[in-house]
């Protein structure tokens, strides 16, 4: 097959090339894959607002990739390229995503086809009203069956639009805050959630360097400190990556890909300045940080440690795919390889860990925002008073049996209890750290599955065909596996 034939295939059809890689690879029946790959549901939507004194239609979408468990989660993106076959690849991956995380959601997609840049903030708002009257009146909205986060084109402003529509339709939910993930801290919402997904990527990256054996397969050498770094996108998810890495880790950020060009600084950029100069002029020609080029996409590219793609689907693909000279290549974005590029880069030797599993940070942080509006309480209320009354009784047996007193620095670090963005980011970490050593040992397990994707896939699946086979939905294998 050339590599034009392979790049013809829809995002949807890669998606499922990749499970079928993997329900191979564990032996799953082809009836029972063929039930964990279909889409349950997908409602498109078509609905008329008022802007500017003319009726405009707008289109938007909703899949229900598997309903497993519930309720079914995923970001919903305002775009001009959303279409159908995104929605419903993307929806499937945010069914592998949450199996890998242990995450007790099934997988779903939203999309409305609109360039948000080309309406003011209030023709917006009652666009995005329109669309969840929509959406809730179809039964696709709902705290126990359907809960949107923000993506692509969305922020915690339109999950607030969202979650105030539906508490005007629906006033007598007692849960109405867990409709939707991702709103600001004082409409329901927890700390750390906007940098979520960022700082997942870190902590995915961190994990994988506390593995030796799997740092040299990579070629990488040294630790996490002393890697070159590449990444694509500035947005919610670049930039909270990149900031991270670069003010804990003192990773060196030597190139950042723009919607305009690339901006390559191989002493390190500064992120922080980089992003306000794009947030004050739109994009990042004339950065006086570093060297500006206008083809963003040769950047990818570029000679460095780790590539860190982090925008847009399909960026890596079969007409660069052989150019790339990373080592190490952390997908943030969702589906940012393509499935005949993922075949190039894996005979090439070049790691690549999966959005499946380097993303989840959003939906991770999501589930506990979610599961924190339900229980109507913030999370360490009832215990972070009796952590730090335990603190202080631990520093007074300490000082009375040495003879000596603490500094106060110690002494602030020993009675302080854990705050709510505490909590939460040690639950995203030991997120993250698991499934990277479930991941791990799928890999040493199956002689079959000697790439990070595949295991990855290859646990999901399972998961999800055990909930299957749980219901009586499709048929288990023997004992033996058969």
């Amino acid at each position: 097959m050339s590599s034009s034939t392979q790049e013809s295939m829809s995002f949807r059809e890669g998606v499922d090339r990749m499970v079928d890689r993997a329900t191979l690879a564990i032996g799953l029946s082809p009836d029972t894959a063929k039930v964990i790959q279909a889409c349950n549901a997908v409602i498109q939507l078509k609905f008329p607002v008022k802007v500017r004194g003319k009726v405009e239609v707008f289109t938007g979408w909703w899949a229900v990739h598997s309903a497993h468990r519930l309720p079914s989660k995923g970001g919903l993106r305002f775009a001009p390229t959303v279409n159908q076959d995104e929605i419903e690849g993307l929806a499937a991956l945010m069914s592998y995503k949450c199996a890998i995380a242990d995450i007790p959601f099934g997988g779903a997609k939203g999309g409305l086809l609109i360039n948000p840049s080309a309406y003011a903030e209030d023709e917006l708002r009652e666009i995005t009203r329109r669309y969840t009257l929509e959406l809730a009146r179809k039964g696709f909205l709902n705290p126990a069956t359907n809960v949107p986060a923000p993506d692509l084109g969305t922020s915690s402003r339109e999950m607030v639009w969202i979650a105030d529509t539906y508490k005007t339709l629906f006033p007598e939910d007692v849960n109405q805050d867990a409709c939707v993930t991702g709103k600001p801290i004082n409409r329901g919402g927890v700390p750390g959630r906007m940098e979520a997904t960022g700082k997942g990527v870190q902590y995915a990256l961190q994990e994988f360097f506390r593995h030796p054996d799997e740092v040299e397969k990579a070629g990488l050498t040294d630790g996490l400190s002393k890697q070159r770094v590449v990444i694509q996108g500035l947005g919610k998810v670049g930039y909270h990556t990149a900031k991270f890495l670069c003010e804990e880790d003192n990773v060196q950020v030597i190139a950042i890909i723009e919607h305009d060009g690339v901006v390559v600084n191989e002493d390190g950029l500064s992120v922080h300045d980089l992003r306000q100069y794009l947030a004050e002029t739109g994009g990042i020609k004339g950065f006086p940080g570093g060297s500006y080029s206008e083809n963003g996409e040769e950047a990818l590219e570029m000679e460095c440690d780790i590539l860190i793609p982090a925008a847009l689907e399909s960026q890596i693909h079969a007409g660069n795919a052989m150019r790339i000279q990373a080592k190490l290549i952390l997908e943030a974005a969702n589906g940012p390889v393509t499935y005949p590029a993922d075949e190039i880069l894996r005979h090439r030797g070049i790691i690549i860990l999966p959005d499946i599993y380097v993303n989840a940070g959003g939906v991770t942080v999501s589930y506990f925002e979610w599961t924190r509006n339900l229980s109507h309480m913030r999370f360490g209320r009832l215990q972070r008073g009796y952590d730090e009354l335990r603190g202080k009784n631990y520093l007074v047996a300490l000082e009375q049996l040495t003879g000596q007193q603490v500094s106060d620095r110690q002494r602030k670090g020993i009675v302080r209890g854990a705050s709510e963005l505490d909590l939460i980011r040690s639950g995203l970490d030991d997120t993250m750290r698991m499934a990277f050593q479930d991941i791990r040992e799928v890999m040493k397990n199956n002689p079959k599955i000697n790439d990070y994707r595949t295991a990855a896939f290859a646990i999901g699946i399972a998961k999800i065909a055990q909930s299957y086979y749980d219901l009586g939905l499709a048929e288990a294998p023997d004992q033996e596996g058969r």
